[in-house]
């Protein structure tokens, strides 16, 4: 017999490995009279882990749902591995954690487990899935006994229970400590090291910073910037200039300036010149420093734009 790999000429596998695992192209979703999404692209690259960004109401979640087959767009197409996305057989090659899980209180968290293993042709070995995600040790603990922290991550580690070949998170990490955080990231990054693709939400800047290597910007239903940390940072093409002043004259140039005490952030696309203006000002200040946008200063911005 043979196989399907087999009757692929080497260009057709060589296309089916930079082939995206999600696609959206020109996706509009509508409840009601409100626009969720207005023609919205989006291609989830193969082993990468993407992470989407935007303030609440501004679809992602909305995204997610259309790309795991739990909704339909109104227009525009999206693809699951090449196909229908509430197709079965995709759909069983992909792992989901949603904003919110309800776990049954009665049943052990081996048994939560097996069964959700059961639904996937190759899982990973139970002990192996309870050790990426600190839950060894608490097979036989009831999922009603476990703290919030550990139902997350028990939540999470439930998508990770197939090997699948993507795996969805929407704000994985929301309640969780910074330790049982950076813990989560570990059994992420540990997936990803093994070849696995992940799309990711997070209100945690620092978690898409630390995790993601493509950062997609959503706002208003709409993608403002996408590409790696430091290209959204450019395309902001703002700097900071931040020191510490007690009476700060009106500056030309200043795009925001965050005040804390007497502690000034300036945003601005020309720190060179600002702080000329600065100096020529003949205002006092000190502790003058001056550094790239952080993508959390970008996203504020781009958000803050598009609203």
């Amino acid at each position: 017999m043979t196989t399907d790999t087999a009757q692929r000429t080497p260009s057709d596998v060589g296309e089916q490995l930079v082939r995206p695992v999600a696609t959206a192209r020109g996706v509009i979703r509508r409840f009601g009279s409100t626009v969720a999404l207005n023609g919205v692209d989006l291609d989830v690259v193969r082993g990468t882990i993407t992470g989407l960004l935007g303030p609440n109401g501004a679809g992602k979640s909305t995204l997610l749902s259309l790309l795991t087959g739990l909704r339909r767009p109104d227009s525009g197409r999206v693809e699951l591995f090449g196909g229908d996305p509430t197709d079965p057989g995709r759909r069983q090659r992909l792992g989901v954690t949603p904003q919110e899980t309800g776990l049954p209180a009665t049943l052990r968290v081996g048994e939560v487990l097996s069964f959700v293993s059961r639904h996937y042709p190759q899982p990973l070995p139970a002990g192996e899935v309870l050790e990426r995600f600190g839950l060894t040790g608490l097979e036989r603990r009831q999922c009603g006994g476990l703290s919030g922290g550990q139902k997350r991550r028990l939540a999470v580690a439930l998508a990770f229970a197939g090997d699948p070949a993507l795996v969805v998170l929407d704000e994985p990490t929301t309640g969780l400590d910074v330790e049982a955080r950076r813990a989560l990231w570990d059994g992420v990054r540990a997936y990803h090291d093994g070849g696995g693709t992940v799309l990711l939400t997070s209100h945690y800047l620092d978690e898409i910073e630390e995790l993601a290597q493509r950062v997609v910007v959503i706002g208003a239903g709409r993608v403002l910037a996408e590409g790696d940390t430091a290209s959204v940072r450019r395309l902001v093409g703002l700097s900071l200039v931040e020191l510490r002043s007690d009476a700060l004259p009106p500056l030309p140039g200043v795009v925001r300036d965050d005040v804390d005490g007497d502690r000034h952030r300036l945003h601005t696309a020309d720190a060179d010149l600002l702080v000329r203006d600065l100096v020529r000002s003949g205002a006092a200040f000190r502790d003058l420093q001056v550094r790239t946008a952080s993508l959390e200063e970008a996203f504020l911005t781009l958000t803050e734009a598009a609203a």
